[in-house]
């Protein structure tokens, strides 16, 4: 109940005078300034240089310096049908990204299997509910919620898996002032990172982008690695990875993006309590999620949608077809109408698999 001694200490507003209405607006009338060109094929080339160009400026992908990956084996562990190590690489000067390679069993002398690098979204505890450690409580939790273990899938179908935590999340969050909770455990310092790297002209989505390139990197020196067949796969905040990097980096040859594919008005100016790692200065005025499945054109891309998931918007799956829609136009220009893949399931926000797995995996291996 109410005490009614605290209500004494306010006065109670009757009126509200907020400023979001003028956001949208605003939205309205300056967003996609950078839309997708599929006026010809000369137009879309020069609209995709000059918008990837755009995008890493803005995101502060090019004000990041690269660093020798150092490459660690930190811990070696047999799982069902591969073995799990725990790796370190340097991605900047001083900056390390921790993950999970997950190398399959069958694995001849000297053969080079294809990759999936497999990002993960929030709630995850970073690279642990991609991987399937349901040894730990917690994880397992989330595993059974989000159908959280594609990375240990791809690794049983044959791919080498490389699940990385994010900056801010997993063994490379910000230190808690207090006792670690579970909610600790599971969650990231996204909004930490991301006020600070905007004040320094950077984004914590450009810093994604950029570690993953530099995971690429490291990915293409392996000798266990095929270098021209590399894909990419996320849930959620890993779907938001997984765009940014195909967009920006065409060495990712197929990506699927679940549950992160959709118009930035309803899914996040509107859905405003998302995470601050969706957000980058400018970016709605250059472009919408359309324009940078646009980018990943004409390599082969699959979109997975819950039909239920809220995060789709208050249109739901219009505001999801929408999109595909924008990107669709860059596929159809180019000849590759079949390489853009809509896949809608019933359900929530979660990953589903049923297409998406063996679809990633049949790209690569016969790419």
């Amino acid at each position: 109940m109410t005490d009614p001694d605290r209500l004494l200490r306010i006065e109670r507003v009757g009126r509200f005078f907020p400023a979001h209405e003028q956001l949208r607006r605003r939205y309205d009338s300056e967003s996609r300034q950078l839309a997708v060109d599929v006026s010809s094929r000369q137009a879309f080339l020069a609209w995709r240089r000059k918008t990837r160009d755009h995008l890493r400026r803005i995101s502060g992908v090019d004000a990041l310096c690269p660093a020798p990956p150092e490459a660690r084996v930190t811990e070696s562990v047999r799982c069902d049908g591969y073995v799990r190590q725990r790796v370190e690489i340097q991605t900047e000067p001083a900056v390390v990204m921790t993950m999970y390679v997950l190398i399959p069993d069958d694995m001849r002398h000297g053969q080079r299997r294809p990759a999936v690098i497999t990002p993960h979204g929030h709630g995850s505890g970073g690279k642990l509910s991609v991987v399937g450690r349901t040894d730990i409580p917690a994880i397992a939790d989330s595993v059974r919620e989000y159908n959280y273990a594609y990375g240990h899938r791809f690794a049983q179908r044959g791919l080498v898996v490389f699940a990385p935590d994010a900056r801010g999340w997993g063994e490379r969050r910000e230190p808690v002032r207090q006792v670690e909770t579970e909610d600790h455990f599971k969650r990231g310092s996204c909004a930490e990172l991301n006020f600070v790297a905007i004040s320094l002209g950077l984004s914590l989505s450009g810093m994604y982008a950029f570690d993953l390139m530099r995971l690429i990197d490291y990915i293409q020196s392996r000798p266990d690695c095929d270098p021209d067949r590399i894909g990419c796969a996320g849930l959620s905040g890993g779907g938001h990875q997984t765009l940014w990097l195909a967009a920006l980096d065409e060495r990712i040859r197929a990506a699927v993006i679940s549950g992160y594919f959709y118009g930035s008005r309803e899914s996040l100016l509107d859905k405003n309590d998302n995470c601050a790692c969706n957000y980058v200065p400018g970016l709605w005025q250059a472009v919408d999620m359309g324009d940078m499945g646009a980018l990943v054109a004409p390599r082969p891309l699959l979109i997975e949608a819950g039909d239920r998931d809220p995060l789709n918007g208050a249109s739901g799956l219009e505001n999801v077809r929408s999109q595909v829609e924008i990107a669709g136009a860059a596929y159809r220009l180019l000849g590759a109408d079949a390489n853009l893949v809509l896949d809608i399931r019933r359900g929530e926000h979660q990953w589903f698999g049923d297409l998406a797995e063996p679809w990633l995996v049949d790209r690569l291996t016969k790419a």
